[in-house]
């Protein structure tokens, strides 16, 4: 995802396969006496521990609570579910990353509007990882080197970039590569890269296929607890179905309550959608699970992205952040 070229590739690429999978779903768009102006959600979700209150909300039964029935749609990707969510064929995308969505919002290809929170760093949830005979033992010993991150420009390098030049580090002598997470290890064995920005369960895999240890606590000050992926849909749904979008939020808000109080209920979800099986699900490092849009959270991203260049200007985040009417 380089600036708007790469996300225009990645969406075009993405587009008649999103559209053929959501396609292949039932939707019920009737309110079914509920009060709603549609008691049916599809939702593009990505099977990641970000989205564990998704899931959560699923097995208690609190969208059916809210009136609601919602339609799970795995991706890989966030940002491949853009088309089918401007056509409206999914009306929500779970642990879409900000990054890559308020620079859609500002260039014009959705109008974005956040639901909700759905997750924010926490220490250790992300790490640079090294192979054990590396040089790398400070964040200085960085400047020069090549660093795979999942996508380019966007929540991994922005959170990085903010850590070294915290550190007195000069991040523009860091090089980034994309590197899909599965294929991280790998690149880092071979040389390909001299350290990887990774996620569960990909750091434990490395560490245990490689021995590969933690150079850089990538979820350490000044980012720690910035909002990093949430519940994202746009102005024109909330606008139409402003009851549904509540209730929605209220059911998403419960879970993520859940969540952020009771590990042992995360751990027993994930292993129901992502390839974290339970024991690595024991021991993983979560995100943090905020409960409520707080607009001063969310400042620090676009803090961030104004910073490192990825905004121009700063978004109305009193439109984006949806506010149901009292």
């Amino acid at each position: 995802m380089r600036q708007s070229l790469r996300l225009s590739a990645l969406v075009s690429a993405a587009a008649l396969l999103l559209s053929t999978a959501v396609g292949c779903g039932d939707s019920d768009d009737s309110s079914g006496g509920s009060g709603l102006e549609k008691d049916t959600v599809t939702v593009a979700a990505l099977p990641i521990a970000d989205d564990a209150a998704l899931y959560i909300a699923q097995k208690e039964k609190l969208f059916e609570k809210e009136g609601l029935k919602v339609q799970i749609k795995p991706v890989q990707q966030s940002i491949q579910a853009i088309p089918a969510l401007v056509k409206g064929d999914v009306n929500v995308i779970a642990g879409g990353n900000y990054v890559s969505f308020l620079q859609a919002d500002a260039k014009g290809t959705l109008k974005l509007s956040v639901l909700a929170e759905g997750a924010s760093l926490t220490s250790h949830m992300m790490d640079v990882l090294v192979m054990p005979n590396s040089k790398v033992r400070a964040l200085k010993d960085l400047e020069g080197k090549t660093v795979a991150v999942n996508l380019l420009n966007n929540i991994q390098s922005l959170t990085l970039n903010a850590i070294l030049k915290a550190n007195n580090v000069d991040a523009s002598k860091v090089t980034y590569r994309a590197v899909p997470f599965p294929q991280m290890a790998t690149a880092l064995q071979k040389g390909d890269v001299d350290a990887i920005h990774a996620v569960e369960p990909f750091t434990s895999g490395a560490e245990k296929s490689l021995g590969a240890r933690v150079a850089v606590d990538a979820g350490s000050e000044p980012v720690t607890n910035t909002p990093i992926a949430g519940y994202l849909s746009t102005q024109d749904f909330v606008k139409d179905n402003p009851k549904t979008a509540a209730a929605f939020q209220r059911a998403i808000f419960k879970a993520q309550e859940i969540a952020s109080s009771d590990r042992k209920r995360v751990e027993q979800v994930l292993p129901t959608y992502t390839k974290i099986d339970a024991k690595v699900a024991g021991v993983i490092t979560l995100p943090g699970y905020p409960s409520s849009l707080n607009t001063t959270r969310m400042q620090r991203v676009v803090d961030l992205m104004i910073s490192a260049g990825l905004l121009k200007e700063k978004p109305d985040l009193k439109t984006i952040l949806f506010q149901p009417a009292s």
